[in-house]
């Protein structure tokens, strides 16, 4: 699903080798998630449960959903 490619390209642009070993599992409970499962948890329209309803998970995806820092370069 291209909404969701986008927010994860976003994520490992803003995340740059800056990713612990918790976070990289969690990332991979969710991506391992289907299309509309993982988006509805970028969303917000959901929690996560059962497997998903852990430290690991609960750590990443904020980092996700984080909206992208405009940056000005007269700063």
């Amino acid at each position: 699903m291209l909404e969701n490619d986008v927010l994860i390209e976003r994520f490992f642009q803003r995340q740059q080798g800056r990713l612990t070993a918790a976070q990289a599992q969690g990332l991979q409970l969710l991506i391992d998630l289907s299309d509309p499962d993982l988006l509805d948890l970028l969303l917000g329209r959901r929690e996560p449960q059962g497997d998903l309803d852990c430290e690991s998970v609960r750590c990443v995806l904020p980092l996700l959903k984080a909206p992208i820092q405009e940056t000005d370069p007269t700063h």
